[in-house]
């Protein structure tokens, strides 16, 4: 579903996949080549959410805001795992948020790294550049290698370009 809500319609970039029981609504902004899978759902009916290009947000993820006060902004090859949950926070480029991590307000995830699957990034937490944190509340347990750069962060954002493609072709 792609709903308007207040006047604000969603706006969706070129060459991007949307499930069919997504749901988008209100002011949000895609970029190109994103991928929004099943069941999840991007909620721009408090605040906006901005998403930059090859983002994929997977199946039962909910990114939303916090009324008048945290937006929600997401990078560029950003890779939103399963049954996250991303709520008015910045999350900037090449990150790898894990399945069933919590992002809360005004959490800044820095460019080129991890939230580990399960993680729950308390309100304001700030992740710097290059960091793996996990834990519940999240901490920083190590600075990202080049292995987990490119074979975790970059392989899961080509892949759902691959994967989205096979919808898109009805194949």
């Amino acid at each position: 579903m792609i709903k308007a809500v207040r006047g604000f319609t969603p706006v969706i970039g070129k060459d991007c996949f949307i499930a069919e029981n997504a749901t988008i609504v209100g002011e949000v902004t895609m970029g190109d080549q994103c991928s929004i899978w099943y069941n999840a759902v991007l909620r721009g009916d408090v605040h906006y959410i901005r998403i930059g290009n090859k983002v994929n947000i997977q199946d039962g993820a909910i990114i939303h805001c916090t009324y008048k006060k945290s937006p929600t902004e997401i990078g560029n090859n950003v890779s939103i795992g399963h049954g996250a949950i991303v709520h008015g926070c910045k999350i900037k480029d090449r990150v790898l948020v894990g399945m069933g991590s919590i992002i809360m307000d005004d959490c800044i995830v820095e460019s080129n790294s991890i939230i580990a699957a399960g993680a729950v990034l308390t309100k304001g937490t700030h992740v710097p550049e290059g960091s793996v944190f996990a834990g519940m509340p999240a901490k920083k347990i190590k600075d990202i290698s080049i292995e987990l750069s490119t074979g975790e962060i970059d392989r899961i954002a080509e892949n759902y370009i691959t994967y989205s493609g096979w919808f898109k072709e009805g194949s």
